[in-house]
């Protein structure tokens, strides 16, 4: 009866030495991979842009925008409905340029065929 093998329950309930280091390293290995994946996703995504500014008033026009507080971007700001819209960006008169253009564009079309508006 020596000469029999363990079958396999006997091996699970005492892993010998080698198989014990396997499972202890299984565990930190996992982590340290899934610290590394969520690390790479805050690079590579850089700022989410949770931490915005009161709007601030444009000066010369009837624009207002937010500032990112941990980058520094802005965005254009609705007052009247209290929210941002818009593109993020570092010129806030390139964003009202933006603005406008669209607007013309909606403007434009709307001249042409007054039946297709698609705000």
């Amino acid at each position: 009866m020596k000469d029999e093998q363990p079958n396999s329950a006997d091996q699970h309930e005492n892993p010998t030495p080698r198989q014990r280091r396997r499972i202890h390293w299984a565990f930190p290995l996992g982590i340290a991979a899934a610290g590394l994946g969520a690390v790479a996703t805050v690079l590579l995504r850089g700022c989410w842009h949770r931490n915005m500014s009161w709007p601030i008033k444009h000066e010369h026009s009837e624009y207002s925008y937010q500032v990112c507080t941990d980058c520094g971007v802005k965005r254009l700001f609705d007052e009247k409905h209290f929210r941002p819209y818009g593109p993020y960006g570092q010129d806030v008169r390139e964003l009202i340029a933006e603005v406008e253009r669209r607007r013309e564009e909606r403007m434009e079309r709307l001249r042409r065929d007054p039946g297709t508006d698609r705000t």
